[in-house]
């Protein structure tokens, strides 16, 4: 690679690098009294995310635009990780209404949430409003994740 390296390519403190895996970096880390959502889990980030957390233990929500898609992502990383405790739940990120049901439905069934992670979001859509008159990019990586955020415990 010669004398000059990218600064994100040298490890650092904590001995990894932004080539490290999320599988190297929670090695050894027993998450299994862990509740954890994931948005955008379906596919991408989000999918792998929610794939190493249960791998470690963790009990991992996955909230799902319809629960077809969510079953579909569950069974395959149930395939991955025979022993995972995923859960899927039907949630619009860009309708408060469905990101206030899903909380509400969350908090009655689950004891508490350790991990929330932000992950969904859309990108360079065409002007579009959201059920609620909300422009829909806004509506879906700010509004819905926020309200997500102040309204699971």
């Amino acid at each position: 690679m010669g004398l000059w390296r990218w600064p994100w390519t040298r490890p650092g403190p904590s001995g990894f690098d932004g080539g490290s895996t999320a599988e190297e970096v929670t090695a050894g880390v027993d998450a299994s009294h862990l509740t954890a959502i994931v948005t955008g889990a379906t596919n991408g980030i989000g999918k792998e995310t929610a794939r190493v957390l249960a791998l470690r233990g963790a009990k991992v929500i996955i909230p799902a635009r319809t629960l077809e898609s969510g079953l579909k992502v569950k069974e395959s990383l149930a395939d991955q990780v025979p022993e995972s405790k995923l859960h899927v739940m039907e949630m619009d990120l860009s309708s408060l209404s469905s990101v206030r049901s899903f909380a509400e439905s969350f908090n009655s069934s689950h004891e508490h949430l350790n991990i929330l992670i932000n992950n969904a979001g859309i990108m360079a859509c065409p002007f579009q409003l959201s059920k609620d008159g909300i422009e829909l990019q806004f509506a879906t990586n700010h509004l819905g994740e926020y309200d997500i955020d102040h309204s699971c415990q």
